[in-house]
């Protein structure tokens, strides 16, 4: 390897080793990661809002990063912390977890998302998938599938966990076009658009008979009606941010994963026949496609809460750590022939849900979200093809995820 990184990518701010974000494409990994993984594990890089940050790449350095409590997700929420990019909603969601769990809240947060839950949902989802690709038959092709299969699938999954109206989908997957951007700077219209989805939340919690509502929603209503209602008002507030956090995060994620993984399958027509003849294979199928996918389109942030190193590079208390899960999920020292898409790899110890105290508290919503869809897809659309060449997919631009504007398949 040489001294600079690859590509077209050479121009970069005075004293960082690359450019940052890398590449916007979700299709390709990007050129620099075996270049960083090499020459710059832990590489200086300069945030979207300016800030200094050290840039892990490797699967040993990330996966320390992720496992030692030196390195704090709830330190990027303190004042003055450094930043990946402005934010679009209140920086304390940031301490949700550790809130929930002084609050009480942590067991019904937990219920929801348990694997029990999720399996007596499964069949929901299952009906939601076939009825979602019945319309596409009957639309005929060309269509794009992110808005017609993709996003409202998606939307519903989490509807049902959450409890929330089904028919309010469009309204609450259309919030997530602000609040999940990755701007350099504040803008007005990010805190309108997180206090409008506050209010429909809240209304939701306070309506009469919130407390018998189905999934998360009715177990928070009656949270709050343990707490005294309208009095608890700190209370009230999180239960709220709660419920609307959850569905923005975990709309965004499994939907961005979900878009890339049908990609993934149809540029590798192998692959996708194997999967579609062998749909028990679905699980591990799934856990490959989560290693090899891109959809985190920035890193991981931590703040170093004392002076310390990785791989030899000092690091200072209050420094900002990115992780780069693609590097990680790439790297040879771990996954054999990591650019060759896999179904059957096994074992598979990707970093997609993260790793250690803030591992991903819905693994097995997401698991399922796309197992399910995935063998609805491949059992009903066997033919799926993209209808237009890799290089004229658009690739959305100033968001937390990779994820194309549109998805055109044809069958």
């Amino acid at each position: 390897m040489s001294g600079q990184p690859p590509g077209e990518r050479t121009a970069h701010p005075a004293g960082t080793d690359v450019a940052f974000p890398l590449s916007r494409r979700g299709d390709l990994v990007p050129d620099e990661c075996a270049w960083l993984r090499d020459e710059r594990p832990v590489a200086r890089v300069r945030t979207l809002a300016g800030d200094p940050a050290w840039l892990v790449s490797t699967y040993e350095l990330a996966t320390r990063v992720l496992d030692d409590e030196t390195f704090s997700l709830s330190a990027t929420a303190a004042p003055g912390a450094r930043q990946q990019y402005a934010p679009t909603f209140p920086i304390e969601i940031r301490k949700n977890l550790s809130r929930i769990k002084d609050e009480g809240m942590r067991d019904a947060v937990m219920q929801a998302l348990s694997p029990r839950a999720i399996k007596e949902a499964t069949g929901q989802f299952r009906r939601r998938a076939e009825a979602l690709i019945d319309e596409v038959l009957a639309e005929g092709p060309p269509v794009d599938l992110k808005d017609r299969f993709t996003d409202p699938y998606t939307a519903h999954v989490m509807c049902t966990v959450l409890g929330l109206p089904d028919d309010d989908w469009r309204r609450l997957m259309s919030g997530l076009d602000i609040s999940i951007m990755t701007a350099p700077r504040p803008f007005e219209g990010a805190m309108a658009n997180w206090d409008k989805g506050m209010a429909y939340m809240a209304g939701l919690l306070r309506a009469p008979g919130a407390t018998e509502a189905p999934g998360l929603l009715g177990a928070l209503a009656r949270v709050r009606a343990d707490s005294g209602g309208e009095e608890g008002a700190d209370t009230d507030e999180h239960l709220t941010m709660t419920l609307h956090s959850l569905f923005e995060a975990g709309a965004v994620s499994t939907s961005a994963f979900l878009t890339l993984a049908i990609m993934l399958l149809l540029r590798d027509t192998g692959q996708r026949r194997w999967l579609g003849d062998h749909p028990e294979a679905i699980g591990p199928a799934v856990e490959e496609l989560l290693r090899y996918n891109l959809s985190i389109g920035d890193a991981l942030p931590r703040i170093a809460t004392r002076d310390t190193e990785l791989g030899g590079t000092p690091v200072a208390a209050g420094d900002l750590v990115l992780v780069l899960v693609e590097g990680a999920n790439h790297d040879p020292a771990v996954f054999r022939d990591p650019g060759r898409l896999d179904l059957t790899r096994t074992p598979n110890p990707h970093l997609a849900f993260g790793s250690g105290r803030h591992y991903c508290p819905a693994t097995t919503l997401a698991r399922a979200h796309a197992a399910t869809a995935l063998t609805a897809l491949l059992a009903r659309l066997p033919g799926l093809r993209l209808a237009v060449p890799d290089e004229e997919i658009g690739w959305r631009s100033g968001w937390i995820k990779r994820t194309p504007e549109r998805l055109p398949v044809l069958w």
